[in-house]
């Protein structure tokens, strides 16, 4: 039986349910400035009111996305996710450079590897909360030295935990590389989601990332300022089209205050968008509801559940 971990402890992949695939809930970059406040999401009970819409609206699961060096709070999450029961997946890896170095500058491959794999056997901070998944991440047009030894940490944690790896792109970039670096260390495609694709949204390039048959990320959505949401849905439903609709997962990487109603910021997509605005228009475009269902439902629990299942699943 397919197992996804949680902060609750292992569920059956069955019962992940409608799960967004990249997202924030409590994180910080690392002392910010007076400028950076908007990217400090640090209130348990906006969480938890987001959470309570989220489920209203249909949501059972959400992927959260932030690492040790972007103020990662697994036992935060482990409350907001007790008092809303939405499923929440936390992530062990480290975040792009300007965040990971103090992290990763001075340690091995060997002694990053050791660290996720702990996170994901053992637990988190001294907790028995323990990772769902890897997260690696390269910089804009580059997969620095730095950020290839977290890949390479990544792989080694990888094929000795069968957890799933979900990455970040910068602006889209780099997923093939990713892609082929992962796979040159012995990681299946199959077992990585690639993220941030509608960063760029180059269609010639994303069948060529499918191609390679990694999960691709569509977790921008709600955010004009990059690309419309029609445009969006069009990428995908041509995707699907194209035979690649069991490889896309959705979401909003919700990151800063400014997108959350519950933050005070009633023209933030916040999280029910995705469910309330966003399918209404894959309906539109003719998506059957068997493939949107699999974005929602089924891509989900096939991206992020364990190669080898963990013990003790509920």
């Amino acid at each position: 039986m397919s197992m996804i971990q949680t902060v609750r402890g292992p569920v059956a992949a069955a019962r992940l349910g409608i799960c967004y695939g990249h997202e924030h809930l409590l994180c910080a970059p690392p002392d910010p400035s007076p400028e950076k406040m908007d990217f400090v999401l640090d209130d348990e009970e906006a969480a938890v009111l987001e959470m309570q819409g989220f489920r209203a609206a249909g949501g059972v699961s959400v992927v959260e996305m932030s690492t040790p060096d972007y103020g990662r709070d697994a036992r935060g999450l482990r409350r907001i996710s007790e008092r809303t029961g939405v499923h929440i997946v936390c992530a062990t890896g480290y975040n792009k450079d300007p965040f990971s170095a103090p992290f990763v500058e001075g340690a091995s491959v060997n002694d990053l590897a050791a660290r996720f794999e702990r996170e994901i056997v053992e637990g988190i901070d001294g907790t028995s909360i323990r990772a769902g998944l890897v997260k690696v991440a390269s910089t804009l047009d580059e997969i620095s030295p730095l950020a290839e030894k977290v890949f390479c940490a990544a792989a080694a944690a990888h094929r000795k935990t069968g957890a799933p790896i979900s990455t970040h792109t910068e602006a889209g970039t780099m997923a093939l590389e990713q892609v082929r670096l992962l796979a040159s260390l012995g990681v299946d495609p199959g077992r990585v989601v690639i993220g941030h694709m509608d960063r760029k949204l180059d269609a010639s390039y994303h069948l060529e990332v499918a191609s390679t048959g990694a999960f691709l990320g569509y977790d921008q959505i709600g955010k004009a300022k990059y690309y419309p949401d029609r445009l969006r849905a069009e990428a995908i439903a041509r995707l699907a089209d194209a035979g690649y609709g069991k490889q896309i997962l959705l979401g909003s990487d919700l990151a800063r205050r400014s997108y959350w109603p519950a933050w005070g910021h009633a023209e933030g997509p916040g999280f029910a968008c995705i469910l309330k605005e966003f399918v209404p228009r894959l309906r539109e475009l003719g998506l059957p509801a068997a493939a949107i269902d699999d974005l929602l439902v089924g891509n989900p629990a096939r991206a992020f559940a364990f190669a080898t299942p963990p013990a003790n699943a509920a």
